[in-house]
């Protein structure tokens, strides 16, 4: 029996997932790795320990399986997509700690390129805003501030990469330094409709080319994986950063189909065909996938805090021990007690795009409990998802009745049911939530042949639940006004 191995590798945990020819988990490990926070606002990890829990997780559910590498017919690799990695490219060590996605530091540095007026030229070349959210800001703030950055970039030694980059070197044994289209997409430093690095955009962030890896396609035999003594090689055939991973194992693969994943932030992801959005809304224009040369585009809703805000209530006010008990906490109560708790604890993503916004807990009353915070906090997860409906509907000028759910937090009914009531749209969940992963190995076996085609992919989606809105529209009125009235009490804090 050969298997798809999907390779997870998220913001705070690494998966490893081997899936059969229907789509099924066969087996799956995982490890979390930690957090690093040095300065409020700073966010970082260890690259070597991405790294080493990554390959702990493959090896935990090769034991699950009862298997090993001779059972992997290809590697999907799916990643956290903005986060930073640099390394040396004679040692293969790390140069300094990854930076990652939800990092602020180059907020300033942001604001004054806007000063100069230079937003509206960054969003023509790469269909991105300036924010520190994206990798080119954070490539120069390295080859900025890090000795031993700048003296490798010197040295011709440096690579930089996204996630993806750091696993396929490893992987690789150093021989492949490449990153997709949709991870380049990503990085404020790719021309999007030439799919290429823009040599202007270079220059305005002062990231050598040197340093970059090779764009190649999301799906296609793109690099090999070497293992062990023997030098056993096994394709890397998929590559994809993780909600456009998403986007593609929820099968969403007609223009105007949108998906959400709940993960550490919340992702809204709508397949615009083979041309570029252009958003008046404040939405990301990206790049789902590149198949056999053809790119499909992709309209993106970015929400920094979504499942981390249960985190926070998990590890930081330690009301619960697992964040699965969230859901009967909040349901202890009929509603959030007028409370709303707006979690911008790295800023605000789209429509607002403000690095400078901070969380608040507004109206608490002395009757103000536990149950209350879970339940404004499982809110607030669904009205982030909400405003960027809202915007997508507006710019799409398609009327979005329908959503796919993914994602851990997915699973929770009750976000379910307040997702499709503060949107006014269909929530669908599929039965497989590891769509993020499943995307990475369809991505793999289509360029293998271990799939044939699109429609047998679309053969393996089957439905879980479908959530209906059952709030009035007056209602939903007055919850929406009440949500964005908070939201503009935290910006610019």
């Amino acid at each position: 029996m050969k298997y798809a191995l999907s390779l997870d590798q998220g913001t705070t945990s690494s998966r490893a997932i081997l899936f059969n020819k229907e789509g099924e988990m066969i087996a799956a490990g995982q490890r979390e790795f930690t957090q690093h926070f040095p300065r409020p606002g700073w966010v970082e990890h260890d690259a070597e320990e991405i790294w080493e829990s990554q390959w702990a997780s493959i090896l935990e559910a090769f034991d699950k399986a009862g298997c090993g590498w001779e059972s992997v017919a290809c590697i999907g690799i799916t990643n956290q997509r903005e986060t930073v990695v640099a390394w040396d490219r004679d040692s293969g060590e790390p140069a300094c700690p990854a930076i990652v996605w939800q990092d602020r530091r180059t907020a300033d540095f942001c604001e004054a390129l806007k000063k100069a007026e230079k937003e509206s030229l960054v969003t023509e070349k790469t269909g991105l805003l300036l924010d520190p959210y994206f990798s080119g800001t954070k490539m120069r703030w390295m080859l900025k501030n890090l000795e031993l950055v700048r003296a490798l970039s010197d040295a011709g030694k440096l690579a930089l990469g996204t996630v993806d980059s750091w696993l396929i070197w490893k992987l690789s044994q150093g021989l492949s330094h490449i990153t997709d289209v949709s991870n380049a997409s990503r990085t404020l430093l790719m021309d999007l409709r030439r799919c290429e690095w823009d040599e202007e955009m270079l220059d305005l962030f002062e990231v050598p080319r040197s340093a970059l890896p090779e764009i190649v396609d999301s799906s296609g035999e793109l690099a090999k994986a070497i293992i062990g003594e023997g030098g056993l090689e096994i394709p890397i055939s998929g590559i994809a950063g993780e909600q456009q991973a998403a986007l593609f194992g929820q099968l969403c693969l007609e223009k105007g189909t949108v998906k959400n994943t709940y993960g550490t932030g919340s992702f809204i992801l709508m397949n615009v065909g083979e041309e570029p959005a252009v958003s008046k809304n404040k939405l990301l224009s990206t790049v789902a996938w590149r198949i056999d040369g053809r790119t499909t585009f992709a309209l993106e809703g970015s929400v920094f805090v979504a499942g981390s805000a249960v985190q926070w209530l998990r590890d930081g006010l330690e009301f619960f021990q697992n964040a699965s008990e969230v859901e009967d906490l909040a349901r202890s109560v009929e509603d959030s007690g007028g409370i709303v708790i707006v979690p911008a604890f790295t800023g605000l993503g789209a429509p607002y795009w403000d690095p400078y916004a901070r969380g608040a807990v507004l109206g608490i009353t002395r009757g103000t409990s536990k149950g209350h915070f879970a339940r404004a906090t499982l809110e607030a997860i669904a009205m982030q998802s909400a405003d960027v409906i809202a915007a997508m509907r507006d710019d799409s000028e398609q009327s979005l009745t329908s959503i796919h759910a993914d994602g851990g937090a997915a699973a929770n009914d009750l976000l379910m049911e307040l997702q499709a009531d503060f949107s006014g749209v269909r929530v669908s969940r599929p039965q497989v939530l590891e769509t993020t992963a499943l995307g990475a190995g369809y991505l793999a076996g289509l360029a293998i042949g271990y799939w044939e085609n699109f429609e047998e992919l679309k053969g393996l989606w089957s439905l879980d639940r479908e959530f209906v809105p059952s709030l009035d529209e007056e209602s939903r009125k007055e919850k929406r006004a009440l949500w964005k009235g908070s939201v503009e009490f935290v910006r610019g804090w």
